[in-house]
């Protein structure tokens, strides 16, 4: 008898949230790495309207990664921030409810968090030890997530935040970045005054910041946080297995760069050898019309990986253009493909 014929189990990943492009990505991967990886989400094994149905799902795996939240690539109306917070603390909440009355609580639970926690910084990088937590909505809704998923004690279960910077890959900021340079628009975007509007204020029980929007004058030198799909796939894989590893990590390439060089870049992936710059008063209203904010090109983050590369992480993707280029041959059609039915 070959071991293919014995009913061998195998470790279940739970992934919530796993619709998006690193959500497949990690349940790509875990399938590799033999894990039985089952979802829960709006559809899947579970839904967030059956807590019994997660709770089966929860108890007994061996590792939980929840990147469920709305999109924040959006306009940010009423309706859609107090949405934004809502799913993240929501889904969170369900998750850690599940964890805490498990009988064999997951070993491992990562949930995603975002780079953008910390403060608009272009003199010294944030790390997880001595990094700035900033203020207004899009941090609000970071430091209540982290909250959420920090809450109460766990003792069975190691919690680890993803700190997620602007993830390069076959997703939706990436497609957005190749299409401007193919277009001629893939110049700098340089922050200057605008009309001062409320989107940006703080939200949540405790707000934080200016009730008004302001600017700062970084003049397309405001910094780009990034990493690379592979190099997301490769850090879960390491802290999964780094049984001394917990709290906020930071999931960014070590060598941060900045909007001019980052659009220099698309440029000439695109072939493209000149790009119109986009001043705010272009892009507040072009990105009102893309259902977007100008926020999520205009904010200098510095996010610096201090927990991972002193851990020994490697990276597959430590510079810009490099990775650029990796995706687009990942997104380049092959032959075969262009002529298939």
């Amino acid at each position: 008898m070959n071991a293919s014929e014995y009913d061998v189990p195998r470790s279940r990943a739970v992934i919530a949230g796993a619709s998006g492009f690193v959500g497949r990505a990690l349940a790509t991967a875990l399938r590799d790495d033999g894990y039985d990886v089952v979802t829960v989400g709006r559809t899947g094994h579970a839904t967030w309207t059956d807590p019994a149905g997660i709770a089966r799902l929860v108890d007994g795996a061996e590792l939980l990664v929840n990147l469920a939240g709305k999109i924040v690539s959006c306009r940010y109306t009423d309706a859609n921030r107090d949405e934004i917070l809502r799913s993240r603390r929501a889904t969170t909440r369900a998750l850690h409810a599940a964890v805490r009355d498990a009988a064999r609580p997951p070993r491992v639970w990562m949930n995603a968090s975002t780079a953008t926690i910390y403060r608009h910084e272009t003199e010294r990088g944030n790390d997880e030890i001595d990094g700035v937590i900033g203020d207004g909505f899009s941090v609000d809704v970071a430091t209540s997530w982290e909250r959420a998923f920090f809450d109460g004690d766990l003792p069975g279960t190691r919690r680890v935040a993803l700190r997620m910077a602007i993830v390069l890959g076959d997703g939706p900021a990436t497609r957005m970045l190749f299409a401007l340079g193919r277009l001629g628009a893939g110049g700098p975007q340089i922050d200057s005054w605008w009309f001062p509007h409320r989107r940006y204020r703080g939200i949540g029980a405790q707000p934080t910041g200016a009730p008004w929007s302001h600017w700062h004058r970084t003049r397309g030198g405001q910094k780009f946080s990034w990493i690379h799909i592979d190099d997301i796939v490769g850090a879960v894989r390491f802290l999964r297995d780094r049984d001394d590893i917990a709290g906020p990590v930071n999931l960014a390439a070590p060598n941060v760069s900045d909007n001019r060089t980052l659009m220099a870049d698309v440029r000439r992936i695109a072939r493209m050898p000149l790009g119109l710059p986009a001043f705010r008063w272009m892009l507040d209203p072009a990105m009102a019309v893309l259902g977007s904010e100008p926020e999520l090109v205009l904010k200098s983050r510095w996010a610096v990986p201090r927990v991972l590369t002193d851990a020994g992480f490697e990276f597959q993707h430590p510079d810009l253009g490099p990775a650029l280029d990796a995706v687009a041959e990942m997104r380049r059609p092959r032959a075969r493909d262009l002529f298939s039915a």
